[in-house]
């Protein structure tokens, strides 16, 4: 009996030490979410779906944790139901006439209160126990006609021209979760068919949101060859839709990529079949979706010569500080090579270095610096993400990096508490055991 009992207690322990050190991983994102504005899309099939409850849970999770939240929902499963005659689509937009209209409006009245009624559940032993939300929705999209596409008169399909963002900004201040349906109105009182992504995609643009996140009710997260995806720039999306099959992640990365372009800081697309998505690619670094940040080309590149002055403001305010070893302009004339930058109309306003030691497998990312007043915006991990992209093409399976004051940074973001054994053997002979800095790992995945 004492081994069961000893058995169950280590087990318990275990599981404890695990919740602990899951909380204390997740506890920077809650920080930094608080007051934040998240636009969550989900397609009409997800309320068909069983477990579609513990969705609206995770949702009155963000909402206790303070984000503000603005839901999106679709109605297309729901209107195909009430139709008698077959749908029309050119380009992927449906047809809708002053009968299908109805049906539209018929759905959409009919989703919209079973979300507010779900969102509205308050039993005890359940996760909503104790929850009073209050749901706000009405006339936030203001829409005008799509008009004729490929010949074709689109009629009563509209498209956004624009979202109330000060109505819901102050509803989201009060409180409330915001609820917008795929219908719009025009200053007549017109009534238009709009797409959900259309919605959630101008929603978070008008809002300068700090994530999109559209959960694919059908298919993975994954390439055309069937590998996740789990993180892109919106210039790497273009391209990999060129070879994705039609589905929901072809349908949604050109509105996640469109969204970052115009200043959403992260988009994410998850899939509806894994479990608590939401909470995993929100909560943990490595995440169970597709993660996609601003198109980084309009400023991250190569460094030149050229840029050996830039990358010397940026530092050099670090250096004085003792974050960073001190780097000669010499120096940097020789290794700028190692470098990218981050232009901001004509100015460096961020660097990077990849030291590769191809031999152990391993590159040290040195010189992570943004400028003070650009340090918002996403990019350190822009920087971070150009690194992991060389980093793979040079055939490299983890990274290094040495710090002395910015350790939890970099954990946050995948990289682990190592030590200088774990360094190649050359950079072991130049570790500075005066500096004593702080050795972090990171393996990298699809390398």
């Amino acid at each position: 009996m004492g081994k069961v009992g000893e058995t169950s207690g280590t087990t318990q322990a275990r599981d404890a030490a695990a919740f602990v050190e899951w909380f204390r991983a997740a506890a920077p994102y809650i920080h930094a979410f608080r007051g934040k504005t998240f636009v969550l899309a989900f397609g009409g099939d997800a309320m068909l779906r069983e477990d579609f409850v513990d969705l609206v849970y995770d949702i009155n999770l963000l909402n206790a944790l303070g984000v503000h939240l603005v839901l999106v929902h679709g109605v297309r499963p729901q209107v195909e139901e009430r139709l008698t005659s077959e749908a029309h689509y050119v380009r992927g937009r449906r047809v809708t006439d002053a009968d299908t209209l109805e049906h539209v409006k018929d759905a959409v009245g009919s989703v919209r209160v079973d979300i507010e009624s779900l969102l509205s559940v308050g039993l005890p032993n359940t996760p909503m126990a104790g929850a009073e939300i209050r749901v706000a929705s009405g006339n936030y999209v203001t829409a005008q006609p799509a008009g004729v596409v490929d010949g074709v008169d689109l009629l009563f399909t509209g498209e956004v021209r624009k979202i109330a963002a000060a109505a819901i900004r102050a509803r989201l201040d009060a409180g409330e979760i915001v609820l917008l349906s795929p219908i719009g109105y025009s200053p007549t009182g017109e009534v238009f068919n709009l797409t959900l992504e259309e919605v959630a995609t101008q929603a978070a643009i008008a809002l300068a949101a700090e994530k999109l996140v559209f959960i694919l009710d059908h298919g993975e997260t994954t390439d055309a060859k069937g590998r996740r995806v789990s993180r892109l720039t919106a210039a790497q999306a273009a391209r990999l839709l060129r070879d994705l099959p039609d589905g929901d992640m072809k349908l949604y990365l050109p509105h996640a990529a469109h969204a970052c372009k115009k200043g959403v800081a992260k988009a994410h697309l998850i899939s509806a079949d894994v479990d608590g998505a939401v909470l995993m690619e929100l909560f943990s670094h490595d995440g169970v979706g597709t993660m996609v940040t601003r198109q980084s080309v309009e400023s991250l590149r190569q460094a030149t010569i050229d840029d050996v002055g830039g990358i010397l403001s940026v530092i050099e305010p670090l250096e004085a500080d003792g974050i960073l070893v001190r780097r000669s302009r010499e120096r940097l004339e020789q290794e700028v090579g190692q470098f990218f930058v981050d232009e901001l109309d004509g100015r460096i306003v961020g660097c990077v270095a990849l030291y590769p030691f191809p031999e152990a497998g391993a590159g040290e990312m040195a010189c992570l610096a943004v400028a003070r007043e650009y340090q918002r915006g996403g990019r350190g991990d822009a920087l971070l993400a150009a690194v992991e992209d060389a980093a793979r093409e040079l055939g490299l399976t983890r990274l290094f990096v040495l710090t002395t004051r910015t350790a939890h940074w970099f954990i946050e973001r995948g990289f682990a508490l190592g030590t200088p054994e774990d360094l190649p053997a050359p950079r072991q002979a130049m570790y500075n055991w005066q500096r004593r800095s702080k050795v972090l790992v990171k393996r990298l995945e699809g390398a």
